[in-house]
């Protein structure tokens, strides 16, 4: 077979995950039924992927940008109706349709994959995977699905889970791969917030500002990150009906409270437009 010369190459981040327990965790989370689609991202040399070709799934479709690999699937899977390959950068290429994504995401790109598969607060995807089961370095992990007041809670946090309910599947250690990374990784399960419950553009906007002003300053109090916006004592007054003390920092403030203070903030900006004018 192609892949017995293949090594794995630095450049494009591949480490083989060879625990079959975690491949079984992997397979589980996805939950696949007969009627789903499966968008594969990095296939590798497709022990994934045989997985997800064992069960019900309707098709699996995989993204592989290395050349070579490309070859090596389609040798092992040309024969297999139900899986489709895509060779190409899955941050570039037309997406392949589908309704749920596993990916053992190459590190180096997590941010773009993520906003591609996702979404930004102010430009979530038009029609949101059901679930996705997400391969990603630990410490990404933490920060997606951490709590307010944990170490690990950054703007990522509040963005993600803003966009999605979000949690852990199995810790996966360097040794589960081939050649072993050198840091720890984590299996995650996002499921997207469908579109109704997605927040209307402006607020999302609002929340983005206060994000990027509060976190690039994550040590200081709010108190002083949004000097300026408003008067403090009127800012005081908005952030306590969200349920913000003017004296937290930001890494102690819970996504749904960010929420509520920016739909206060348009609501105040947006006051003096709106009143009546006399003649």
């Amino acid at each position: 077979m192609t892949f017995t010369a293949h090594r794995a190459r630095k450049r494009f981040g591949q480490h083989w995950l060879i625990d079959q327990g975690v491949l079984s965790r992997i397979v589980a989370a996805a939950e696949l039924e007969a009627s789903d689609r499966v968008l594969e991202v990095g296939p590798g040399r497709g022990a994934l992927s045989e997985r997800l070709l064992a069960t019900s799934a309707a098709a699996v479709a995989a993204v592989e940008l290395d050349r070579d690999l490309v070859l090596g699937l389609q040798e092992r899977f040309g024969d297999q109706p139900r899986f489709q390959l895509t060779s190409g950068d899955v941050l570039t290429v037309e997406l392949p349709a589908a309704n749920k994504v596993v990916a053992n995401i190459p590190y180096n790109i997590t941010g773009p994959l993520l906003e591609r598969l996702v979404g930004r607060l102010d430009r979530p995807v038009a029609h949101p995977y059901d679930r996705l089961v997400l391969l990603v370095q630990r410490e990404v992990g933490e920060r997606i699905r951490s709590e307010p007041g944990a170490s690990a809670f950054s703007a990522l946090s509040v963005r993600m889970q803003l966009l999605a309910s979000c949690r852990s599947v199995c810790a996966v250690p360097p040794r589960c791969f081939q050649p072993p990374p050198q840091v720890h990784s984590e299996v995650i399960l996002l499921e997207p917030l469908p579109v109704e419950q997605q927040l209307a553009p402006q607020l999302a906007r609002t929340v983005e500002m206060l994000l990027k002003r509060c976190f690039a300053a994550r040590r200081k109090m709010v108190r002083n990150t949004l000097s300026g916006l408003l008067p403090e004592a009127e800012l005081a007054g908005l952030a306590e009906a969200a349920g913000i003390g003017l004296q937290q920092r930001p890494q102690e403030i819970a996504p749904a409270a960010w929420v509520a203070l920016a739909g206060s903030l348009n609501q105040v900006i947006a006051a003096p437009a709106a009143a009546p004018t006399h003649g």
